[in-house]
Formats: C-alpha cells, sequence, structure tokens
C-alpha cells in the first residue's frame, strides 16, 4: 500500500527473524508493522523515515 515510512526500527548488521518489525510504515493514518519476513542480517536499508513508498518498492535487504 501507499505510505509514509514512520520509522526504521533497524540497521545494517542487525539480526532479524521473521516476526521482528523492521519498518513502521504510515497508511490511511494507521501505523503498520512490516515484518522481516525471513530470518538473516539486514544488509541494505532503502528508505530514510519520512519517505513516501509504493507497493514493491524495497524497504529493507535481508540476506
Amino acid at each position: 500500500m501507499n505510505g509514509t515510512i514512520a520509522r526504521v526500527n533497524c540497521k545494517v548488521g542487525d539480526t532479524v527473524q521473521p516476526d521482528t518489525a523492521v519498518i513502521i510504515l504510515e497508511a490511511m493514518k494507521m501505523e503498520n508493522e512490516i515484518f522481516a519476513g525471513v530470518a538473516g542480517t539486514v544488509k541494505a536499508i532503502q528508505v530514510n523515515t519520512g519517505d513516501a513508498v509504493q507497493p514493491g518498492d524495497v524497504l529493507v535487504v535481508i540476506g
């Protein structure tokens, strides 16, 4: 969904699990947690707080 990045909850090098909320996305006046989806290490963060995002945008790279 279209939205704005409200908060980035991880940094490069962090180890995450599928239940880790890595991004908080504000859409339709609600905050939505975006979870890692896979276990691994955060390799790159492609967004910053305040960025507008669209469906399909890469937010975080986990390897």
